[in-house]
């Protein structure tokens, strides 16, 4: 499982042109599920991004989590995190999870992320979606469960 996490002062994604997720501060995090991923996969990414401290404090330090800025999260689906560009110039994405448990993978994220406190919005698995983001810093986190 990956994910790539960046910090934003707002986000948002839409559907043929509707609005479908908006946020202020907070994260805007691309989530990709791998065809070997289990729920102890699920539970180390949900955990490392509601934890993350990169917000900054007043000494401009990154010390400071979502929690303690009351920070939101917009959770867009994305199997290109997958993408093998090792041979040739089209990528493959032998290694993304299949559909169905994908997106049961990026459902329970998002539920597990608004159990944990957070409002989370979402985009809608396999839709074609425009994302429009103000990184904020910039600040870009790329976390893989089987880098732990």
């Amino acid at each position: 499982m990956k994910v790539v996490v960046q910090r934003v002062s707002q986000a948002s994604v839409s559907i043929d042109k509707r609005v479908r997720g908006a946020i202020g501060k907070g994260f805007l995090i691309l989530f990709g599920a791998a065809k070997d991923d289990t729920d102890e996969d699920l539970e180390y990414i949900v955990k490392k991004v509601t934890s993350l401290r990169i917000f900054e404090d007043s000494d401009g330090k990154m010390n400071l989590s979502l929690k303690d800025v009351g920070g939101e999260l917009l959770v867009i689906s994305q199997f290109t995190l997958f993408a093998d560009t090792k041979k040739g110039n089209r990528p493959s994405f032998i290694q993304a999870g299949l559909p169905e448990p994908s997106k049961a993978f990026y459902l329970r994220f998002i539920q597990r992320c608004r159990e944990s406190g957070f409002r989370t919005e979402e985009g809608e698995f396999g839709a074609d979606m425009d994302v429009s983001l103000t990184n904020q810093g910039p600040v870009t986190i790329i976390i893989d469960s089987k880098n732990r």
